[in-house]
């Protein structure tokens, strides 16, 4: 019996117990990196936050980074989860999908700055320089997200501005970076009214876009051969005074 194995130790675990723990480490570091950041928070935390042991979080993560990583794509899944089932997929336009997506948007701006704002965005900002694999794991996730406003966005263009130059890539990355910007100054002001103005212009900005003959060729102006340029009038002729004479005999001089 001393040798048998504990039912419950961290490496025999019931497997949907193990699954449980691994999504309850997963959810803890998104919401402690949100709030802190990443280089502040600590496996002690997120194992405390999680209702886990240490051992617990080493049988699923080789280290902090791996654990970054995992959440990552723990976030991707669950984010495009709730924009998939997102109730502006239904409209036909395009783009009142476009304008819905920045309703939606606007929608779930609540709560805390923590609880609104992008874990990618904050993670990235702490790791581009230092941790290679956690950027790229960031780029390849925000990339995903832009391709699908691409879809609705080249749609759009297609119908609207089909003579437009700008491409439909640009413009969804625009709109992320809008969005990437607006939940730095909403971390700065601690609200979220910043990010509604910020969407209310944005969304003001793809109306222009999309404007009906907004791209159509400027009509060229007629032509007309240049008007005759005016001959000067002359001025008459001053009368010639005649010369006068002078007669001796009088004197004076006389016409």
């Amino acid at each position: 019996m001393a040798n048998q194995r504990q039912p419950h130790s961290p490496t025999h675990l019931p497997s949907q117990e193990v699954s449980n723990s691994k999504t309850r480490l997963l959810d803890a570091a998104i919401d402690l990196i949100r709030a802190k950041g990443y280089a502040a928070t600590t496996v002690d935390e997120i194992c405390h936050r999680a209702g886990v042991t240490k051992g617990s979080f080493f049988h699923h993560f080789k280290s902090k980074d791996d654990l970054a990583l995992a959440a990552v794509a723990h976030w991707q899944a669950k984010t495009a989860s709730l924009f998939d089932a997102a109730p502006y997929h239904q409209a036909q336009d395009p783009l009142d999908r476009l304008l819905g997506y920045l309703d939606f948007r606007a929608a779930i701006l609540t709560g805390e700055p923590a609880e609104y704002t992008c874990l990618l965005g904050t993670l990235v900002q702490e790791t581009y320089a230092t941790h290679s694999e956690i950027r790229a794991a960031c780029e390849r996730a925000l990339s995903s997200h832009i391709a699908g406003l691409t879809r609705d966005v080249e749609a759009a263009r297609q119908v609207y501005s089909p003579t437009a130059s700008w491409s439909a890539e640009s413009v969804a990355a625009f709109i992320q970076a809008v969005l990437q910007g607006s939940f730095i100054l909403a971390k700065a002001e601690q609200g979220p009214e910043g990010v509604r103005e910020n969407l209310e212009y944005l969304r003001r900005t793809l109306r222009v876009l999309f404007q009906p003959n907004s791209y159509s060729e400027p009509k060229k102006k007629e032509s007309h051969p240049p008007a005759p340029h005016p001959k000067p009038v002359e001025a008459p002729e001053a009368e010639l005074e005649v010369e006068e004479e002078y007669d001796s005999r009088l004197s004076h001089f006389v016409d």
